[in-house]
């Protein structure tokens, strides 16, 4: 019997089902370099939504943002662990962070698959699992010319995901990265007013929505909270949910409390589901 990858289309998507695991989608054999514009670098502070009280229109977000990884400066973040109660520090070193999450046409650019419902080319690559997410990261590291950051099990699924955390390719970021990046300094729940920064069920319509439509953070990065979920590279908890990873963001059909820096969910890495992509993360060598 042919094998069927698990999706889910419920219109409130749950994120709590787990799947058998499934192949990547779409051939990513195709690894000729990627001619991409734009490039590793610190925003620029004219760009109309960084500074504190401007006006951000989406309109001035040409193509060369659709490469552009953001300089994220050192710091710490305090996480925490509701079930546990448990809190704990991390100390993080300067990386680089997507301003958006990755978008349908960049995802078949690369992997020849064409992730969710047809749409615009600018929406984010959503029903993509968490497999499918560290693939595409291999995938492009590859044809821009860097290292990729997993060593992925071999054809029968045997042996564990790693981490080469000396590579410089693409790759999800930790959740403690993706809450230092998501914060860019503040310390309450958002860094913004909730409908000028995100999707979500009060603004979205009941649809997603093309990356960079709403204001960003301080340090240039779109859509941290609201339209889609992003996957992290994290275990969510082992103890009680073997090996389900970590979600961040809230999406567009989740309530305002969902739309938070400090919201923690979890998934199956083989699930797929209409509200949750990614976004790429970079640790560039010295």
């Amino acid at each position: 019997m042919p094998w069927a990858p698990a999706r889910c289309r419920r219109r409130r998507p749950c994120h709590l089902h787990g799947h058998h695991r499934d192949p990547p989608r779409g051939p990513l054999s195709d690894l000729r370099p990627e001619v991409t514009a734009g490039g590793p670098g610190r925003p620029d502070k004219r760009r109309p939504g960084t500074v504190r009280g401007a006006r951000y229109d989406h309109r001035l977000m040409d193509a060369s943002a659709e490469h552009e990884m953001i300089t994220v400066p050192a710091g710490r973040v305090t996480l925490s662990d509701r079930r546990t109660r448990r809190r704990w520090t991390v100390g993080l070193a300067p990386y680089e962070l997507a301003a958006h999450p990755v978008t349908r046409d960049r995802y078949a650019l690369v992997t020849g698959g064409r992730p969710g419902a047809a749409g615009a080319r600018r929406l984010p690559a959503e029903e993509v699992s968490w497999w499918d997410a560290v693939r595409f990261c291999n995938a492009l590291s590859l044809r821009d010319g860097l290292t990729p950051a997993y060593r992925l099990p071999d054809a029968d699924g045997d042996g564990d995901i790693e981490w080469d955390a000396s590579s410089d390719g693409y790759r999800l970021p930790t959740e403690a990265e993706w809450e230092h990046a998501c914060r860019a300094g503040t310390t309450g729940p958002r860094y913004g007013p909730l409908d000028e920064i995100a999707w979500h069920r009060g603004n979205s319509d009941g649809r997603i929505h093309e990356v960079g439509g709403r204001r960003p953070n301080a340090w240039g990065l779109h859509d941290m909270l609201g339209n889609v979920w992003e996957w992290c590279w994290d275990v969510y908890d082992a103890e009680v949910y073997g090996d389900y990873r970590v979600l961040r963001g809230g999406g567009w059909f989740d309530e305002h409390w969902s739309c938070r820096a400090s919201v923690r969910r979890r998934s199956h890495p083989t699930f797929r589901v209409d509200d949750v992509g990614f976004r790429l993360a970079r640790t560039p060598r010295c």
